[in-house]
């Protein structure tokens, strides 16, 4: 799955400022590093799996402008990118498939909060059974949906408002 939507995403990815949430092992924000991403923003709030982004991004001997560690909640991470002022070409929300609405939660957070750039999306990995267009808060709209038979990747970004 995210072999696709890292085609899909295609040259998207390449000079781009990647926000990894619930990042794990960090495998996604290195996958956007090694497509081209100009820097990404980790964050995990487990310090194992943090330890485990610390330990693969000295293996790629990552600087501290091109990767940051973030270990905290998605949610505190995301209250304090918007306090810096930081904003994103990219967002990929990950969480744990028994809570994936609350990786949805986040990304509307993303948006509201003024993280993502005009026309940027967020991805949300999430179990293929998850009613994301069911509970997709209205300023928000699915641009993708990669289905596969276990999980997916919904493509999510704002809505478009132009007057009709």
């Amino acid at each position: 799955m995210r072999e696709r939507a890292f085609a899909v995403l295609g040259d998207r990815v390449t000079g781009s400022r990647f926000l990894d949430l619930f990042a794990g092992t960090g495998a996604v924000g290195l996958e956007a590093l090694s497509r081209g991403a100009r820097s990404v923003v980790f964050v995990e709030r487990h310090r194992s799996a943090a330890h485990l982004i610390e330990k693969n991004s000295a293996s790629f001997n990552l600087g501290s402008d091109r990767a940051e560690l973030m270990v905290r909640s998605a949610v505190a991470a995301v209250r304090q990118l918007a306090h810096r002022g930081d904003s994103f070409d990219i967002a990929w929300a990950d969480p744990p498939f028994e809570i994936w609405s609350e990786g949805l939660e986040v990304v509307a957070k993303l948006f509201q909060a003024g993280l993502l750039k005009a026309g940027a999306p967020a991805c949300l990995e999430c179990p293929s059974k998850a009613d994301v267009a069911g509970s997709l808060p209205p300023n928000l709209e699915i641009l993708r949906d990669l289905a596969g038979s276990a999980s997916r990747v919904v493509m999510i970004e704002k809505a478009s408002t132009e007057p009709i």
